[in-house]
């Protein structure tokens, strides 16, 4: 079950938007406390749901790219993505085949930038490909998976992962420090203007109040805190 927010309001004159895009398995309703800060610190924030798990990245890159047509149709509007786990993959998927000009920033928090350990392990069995879906197998670390085809960014990208986990299955497949979904090294995207680690776990690392400060202070300064 999914659904997309939208875009409820038309924004303020002076409003920066910010478009939140979840990770795989969540919903919209995830990231509702972040979205309550991000308004709170002056954005117009679009909260973009879509269904993770049942279809493949191509047709999500389309919902996104028409979630941003219906919300962000002025030209001169600054437009910001943040994104959790997958969305960063979702969104720079998006990003890599259209040129924005009134582009703004990106934070991508906890994303599978180099692919996880996790699909690695588990792509081979047909119960977890039927609840994973197409799109999260891609997110393997080989170079077959999408995170791994996509260029260097070419966009202000700042990335926030974590070093605790709720998973003790899950940091066992991983090597070295991780969220217990996504290690430490391969939330890394090359040519990001920022990048820092606090003590986070995977699943929630969007509801920290210190997360949504270091969100607030990338999108507007183009770097942590």
């Amino acid at each position: 079950m999914w659904a997309s927010s939208g875009c409820s309001s038309a924004p303020p004159s002076d409003a920066e938007t910010v478009i939140v895009v979840h990770g795989l398995g969540r919903t919209s309703a995830s990231m509702a406390i972040l979205v309550s800060r991000l308004e709170n610190a002056g954005f117009r924030v679009v909260n973009f749901g879509y269904p993770s798990r049942s279809e493949p990245i191509e047709a999500l890159v389309e919902r996104l790219e028409s979630e941003v047509g219906q919300c962000c149709s002025n030209e001169a509007e600054t437009v910001h993505f943040v994104t959790h786990s997958m969305g960063g993959v979702l969104v720079r998927s998006y990003l890599s085949q259209r040129s924005e000009a009134h582009q703004g920033r990106v934070v991508m928090l906890s994303p599978p930038s180099q692919g996880s350990e996790i699909i690695d392990a588990f792509s081979d069995s047909d119960l977890l490909r039927s609840i994973l879906g197409p799109a999260a197998l891609l997110l393997g670390t080989d170079s077959a998976g999408i995170a791994n085809q996509l260029e260097p960014v070419r966009f202000s990208l700042g990335v926030i992962t974590g070093t605790r986990s709720l998973d003790p299955i899950g940091s066992w497949l991983i090597p070295g420090p991780d969220d217990g979904k996504v290690s430490v090294d391969r939330a890394a995207v090359e040519g990001a203007a920022d990048f820092i680690v606090l003590p986070a776990t995977h699943t929630f690392i969007m509801n920290r109040s210190d997360v949504a400060e270091e969100v607030i202070h990338f999108l507007r300064h183009g770097r942590f805190q």
